[in-house]
């Protein structure tokens, strides 16, 4: 099921076409997709997404052009007999920060083309590296010529190019042979919801889903101006930082940026969720 399977799915049973997604999985992954439903779309962009957890597994003695199970083989090479020695020394490489290239099988996009398709058509073309943190690997199982890891990371690190490059430190090259997001932030995969079994009863409200993120209550007549895109008085927050502007209730009703004495409004919800409120 890709994502954009899964939004089909829940805009049949939400009935509404307002449906957004914090990020796409790999194809062939599996676990943890963040979903804002109705107008907490908006607010997608201020949701707490790191760290990212992973379980992996990974495949050693093959090479592939993607990566992963589903690429074209490059090369084969004898397992080493003592791989998982060999495995335990190089995993602290490749924690911290770091560089790292993005695959040709990505939808990163060079020109306004997707990588992927270039990819396809059997291309390879230059591409910028991306910083990456790597907070944590941690070694889950090991059997013969597989292991399965842990892994902790800033968004924007595939998975995919952490297996082929542990494969290519240890010398017997490696593929990634299954995935699964466990963990977006705070968003757990335990405390989600099956998409063909979700509920609105069961949706995070807005408020416990942006936090840490601190709030400020709102009076009557301040909701009128934040209604309005202007600006209320700031006693909450440094410069450049942001908040929620909350109801008496609250409901979020605005995320606001710290700029000097003000809380500038920055996204903030359609005119008849303040009509309600007032």
């Amino acid at each position: 099921m890709t994502s954009h399977d899964v939004v089909a799915i829940l805009r049949g049973r939400f009935k509404t076409k307002r449906i957004g997604h914090s990020g796409t999985l790999d194809p062939m992954a599996t676990g943890l997709l963040v979903i804002a439903v109705g107008p907490a779309t908006r607010f997608l962009q201020f949701l707490p997404l790191e760290p990212k957890v992973y379980q992996a597994e990974l495949h050693f003695g093959r090479t592939t052009a993607s990566y992963d199970q589903e690429g074209e083989t490059v090369e084969e090479k004898p397992v080493p007999a003592d791989l998982r020695a060999r495995l335990e020394a190089v995993i602290p490489q490749f924690m911290g920060a770091q560089e790292q290239l993005p695959p040709m099988f990505s939808a990163v996009k060079v020109n306004g083309q997707p990588l992927y398709k270039l990819a396809r058509k059997g291309e390879e073309i230059e591409r910028k590296t991306r910083e990456i943190h790597i907070e944590r690997i941690d070694l889950l199982e090991f059997n013969d010529d597989k292991a399965v890891i842990e892994v902790e990371c800033s968004g924007g690190t595939y998975i995919r190019t952490l297996a082929h490059d542990i494969g290519q430190a240890i010398g017997c090259g490696a593929y990634l042979s299954n995935l699964v997001r466990t963990q977006v932030g705070e968003f757990t995969l335990e405390g989600a919801q099956n998409p063909k079994e979700a509920t609105l009863d069961g949706l995070i409200p807005l408020a416990e889903a942006l936090q840490p993120m601190p709030s400020r209550e709102l009076s009557e007549t301040e909701l009128f101006r934040v209604r309005n895109g202007n600006p209320v008085a700031n006693t909450i927050i440094e410069d450049g930082h942001y908040c929620m502007l909350v109801d008496s209730g609250g409901r979020v009703m605005a995320v606001a940026r710290g700029e000097g004495t003000v809380l500038k409004p920055e996204c903030v919800l359609p005119t008849e969720a303040f009509d309600a409120a007032l």
